[in-house]
């Protein structure tokens, strides 16, 4: 329990002093410091009593009206009266002195004719009353407070209109009219009482007309139709709907035209300006410009009225510049002549004059003879030019402004190129071979120096030659380095050492590739074989090449093989010898004498020099005995001194793990198959693989004797006998304890039981026994499994009853023990009561 200032803090309990004498105190001194609530609190008077002593005045210098002179003004209401014999709903007004009477009056009547009189009388009383209601008003006397309109009655008739869209329009006239508050109470009252007036006007020339209607009978009202249909259709084409409240739903005005009102004139701080045409709600509703509102039918058949639409169309007059006849002859004059590259014919683009002088002598035409067309190489040049011309156009069009060097390069050469040509095309081949040199397509004869004679006299006309040129560098030999992948569609995996065939730039040569791939520390460790699906290094002697060209490799080119040949794919990566390949080497040693954890090991080395390179490397033993080589030894040679985690064994064999160098053989065999004679030129055959040698000439691998299989002949090893001592024995447990045992001798002869042989009534009985014995033992065998089944039931029963008695047991405790903390809990919370008394 802990306590700070009044409040006292128990476990989940918090207790607060507050003594009295201090609260009235605090409510007194704790106020709202918000003024809003302030102005709230200390408000005496209600808004009702407020209004009714408020007084008022509409214009400057007029008498103020309070709330007891505008209850005498409140004479009339307005109120709904349904007229049973024409079936229509009417308003009638009612003036607070006249209710009683007109209640007293309408239950009095009985007869249809007194009541109509009475009608008559009034709504000339009301006329009289509204006629002297408005000119008090206009004589300023006080306005009048707003008509209040009565429930209407459900037996009310809907209102129907021409169109759905009037029906919106009309709908959302009167939300806006009960939304907005801008006019004044001296508009909304004149415009009230014109509108009753109108309405009573209206109902009295309704009624006439409807009893005038029933006399002429109930078949008028299909009296012009055909004219009611087309005033009502017109009407609903002239309608402007809310085209906003036919898309979205309903028409909700934005803080904007909010704003906009509230920022309108006002007239002596009391009135606004009414402006319909800015409203929003009007430019919405205005015409909609999809549709054609034709309001006066056209008869097209009238010259006049088809020439006032003749130029809407194609064929109408139209401006310069939208003419389609005068858009032809500007695309004529700026694309010019064309050719026809399917049948070969050539348009040429026509004058206005050339075609009037060929309208002219079309008739002479077809009996002389077609005019001689000019020389083809002439029109040649044209369309070439025309072309170059249209080229330049479109790619000043659309091409970016950024151009790049190569680009620059290009164009540079592109003129460079006209301009010879436009100087040298006039000179003859042999001068101008000599300014400019050999152009592409022309026959040239080569000189080839070094050349042996089998190319000469085994040349085959039909068989291509393909001719290259190598720069100065690239006549040089060297080592590479490449990247190449094992071809997926190849069979065979490739394997180190084997001669490969590589075409490469210009060149097809046979080479022996050495396989490697790079470790996670760099080393480039030698493959035996080419991976499967990944990327391997390959180094050669070959040709220098530059870095980033591909080749492919093959290992044979002699004859036509139904598989796939191509062995392998890669690029050129470097053209030096940086790389060192390595593989591994394991050296072997005995060792042949042991001194606790040092041995000395022979075998591994031949000399002393070799044993100094390799000092301080670690090695191992078969048993997984690690260790290390400190120093060669004087004899014998190649022995040295070396130190392990444990002692070794004679018949251990210690190990040396190392890596060594290997070189790149150097092979570098041209393909010279255009030096074999005719028909022999696709049987050139190289350097052949190991494994082809050996098939070749039948040799077969001599197995390795340390890898066959043979019987293994092991000597019995004799182990010494156990010795135990004596005091160790004292402390084993008997069970533990060597048993000293005699070994048992033979029984002398005297002491041998002679064998008895039984009569063959003794045999039955001892049949009998026998047999007695075995149901005996049976039974006993089936009474102790059944006893032990009993037993295990009975123990099962006992579990599940300890198991109940263990749980009841410990819901016991539990009530204990709750009962125990809630009687610790009181007697804590009285003793805590006594110190608060205290």
């Amino acid at each position: 329990m802990a306590g700070v200032g009044g409040v006292v803090y128990d476990k989940d309990a918090v207790y607060v002093d507050l003594p009295a004498s201090h609260v009235k105190q605090q409510e007194e001194e704790v106020r709202p410091t918000t003024e809003l609530v302030q102005s709230l609190l200390d408000t005496h008077a209600t808004l009702d009593a407020k209004m009714a002593a408020s007084k008022v005045s509409l214009f400057s210098g007029s008498a103020t009206l309070n709330s007891e002179d505008l209850e005498d003004q409140e004479r009339f209401q307005e109120e709904t009266v349904w007229d049973q014999q024409t079936g229509r709903s009417r308003r009638k007004v009612v003036f607070s002195d006249d209710k009683k009477q007109d209640s007293d009056s309408s239950e009095e009547e009985e007869d249809e004719v007194e009541d109509e009189e009475q009608d008559e009388e009034e709504k000339n009383d009301h006329d009289d009353d509204i006629n002297k209601f408005l000119r008090q008003t206009r004589e300023g006397s006080g306005p009048p407070l707003k008509k209040q309109k009565l429930e209407e009655t459900p037996s009310e008739l809907p209102a129907f209109a021409d169109s759905e869209d009037e029906l919106e329009k009309s709908e959302e006239d009167s939300e806006d009219e009960g939304s907005e508050e801008e006019d004044s109470e001296e508009e909304d009252s004149e415009e009230e009482d014109d509108q009753d007036d109108a309405e009573i006007e209206e109902e009295e020339e309704g009624s006439e007309e409807e009893e005038s209607e029933e006399e002429q009978g109930a078949l008028r009202w299909k009296d012009g139709l055909q004219q009611k249909a087309t005033e009502a259709f017109l009407r609903q084409q002239e309608a402007a709907p809310n085209l906003r409240k036919l898309v979205y739903g309903s028409v909700v005005e934005t803080s904007g035209s909010l704003a906009e009102e509230e920022e309108d004139e006002e007239l002596g701080g009391l009135f606004r300006v009414s402006r319909p045409q800015n409203n929003k709600r009007v430019q919405a509703d205005a015409m909609d410009c999809s549709r054609f509102c034709s309001k006066v039918s056209q008869n097209w058949d009238l010259q006049e009225v088809m020439d006032s639409i003749r130029d809407c169309f194609v064929t109408g007059k139209w401006e310069q510049s939208e003419d389609a006849a005068t858009l032809l002859k500007e695309d004529d004059e700026l694309f010019g002549d064309f050719e026809d590259l399917e049948t070969g014919e050539v348009h040429k683009n026509q004058s206005a004059e050339d075609q009037e002088q060929l309208e002219i002598n079309s008739e002479a035409e077809e009996e002389e003879q077609p005019l001689v067309q000019a020389d083809e190489e002439e029109q040649r040049k044209q369309r070439l030019e025309k072309k170059r011309r249209l080229k330049e156009c479109f790619d000043s069009e659309y091409d970016d402004g950024e151009a790049t060097y190569l680009d620059d390069l290009k164009e540079e050469m592109q003129k460079q190129a006209e301009l010879n040509r436009a100087e040298f095309e006039a000179m003859d081949d042999e001068t101008r071979v000599q300014y400019e040199g050999f152009r592409p397509g022309m026959y040239v004869r080569l000189e080839i120096s070094s050349l042996p004679c089998e190319f000469v006299t085994n040349f085959e006309p039909h068989y291509p030659i393909i001719i290259g040129g190598l720069s100065s560098s690239e006549g040089n030999v060297g080592y590479l380095q490449m990247r190449l992948k094992k071809h997926r569609w190849y069979q065979r995996i490739l394997k180190t050492r084997d001669p490969l065939i590589l075409s490469l730039g210009w060149r097809r040569f046979q080479t022996i590739p050495l396989y490697h791939i790079e470790d996670h520390n760099g080393r480039h460790r030698l493959l035996k074989y080419t991976p499967q699906h990944m990327h391997c290094g390959a180094s050669i002697w070959g040709p220098i090449t530059p870095q980033g060209t591909g080749f492919l490799a093959l290992q044979s080119v002699a004859g036509i093989k139904a598989n796939f040949r191509i062995a392998a794919t890669g690029v050129i990566l470097d053209v030096d010898k940086s790389v060192t390949i390595v593989k591994k080497l394991k050296l072997l040693g005995y060792p042949y004498k042991i001194f606790k954890n040092t041995s000395f090991v022979k075998g591994m080395f031949n000399t002393v020099l070799e044993v100094a390179k390799f000092e301080g490397a670690s090695i191992r033993s078969v048993s997984g005995v690690r260790g290390q080589i400190k120093k060669a030894l004087s004899t014998p040679p190649g022995a040295f001194r070396a130190t392990f985690e444990d002692r070794l064994l004679m018949s251990d064999i210690v190990f040396l793990r190392s890596w060594y160098p290997v070189t790149v053989p150097q092979l570098y065999n041209a393909v010279t198959n255009l030096l074999l004679p005719v028909g022999q030129k696709d049987s050139w055959a190289g350097m052949r693989t190991l494994g082809q040698l050996k098939q070749d000439l039948g040799i077969r691998n001599k197995p390795n004797t340390d890898s066959l299989y043979k019987p293994v002949s092991r000597a019995p090893r004799r182990f010494n006998k156990l010795y135990i001592p004596k005091e160790l024995q004292k402390a084993l447990p008997f069970k533990s304890k060597p048993k000293q045992q005699q070994p048992k001798g033979k029984t002398p002869r005297d002491l041998q039981r002679p064998s008895v042989i039984r009569e063959p009534h003794e045999r039955k009985v001892m049949a009998l026994l026998q047999a007695l014995g075995t149901v005996h033992n049976y039974k006993t065998k089936k009474a102790k499994t059944a006893k032990h089944a009993k037993h295990k039931e009975f123990l099962q029963q006992k579990n599940q009853q300890e198991e109940v008695k263990s749980k009841r047991q410990r819901e016991l405790r539990k009530k204990l023990y709750r009962a125990m903390g809630q009687t610790e809990k009181k007697s804590v919370r009285s003793s805590l009561k006594g110190n608060t008394e205290d």
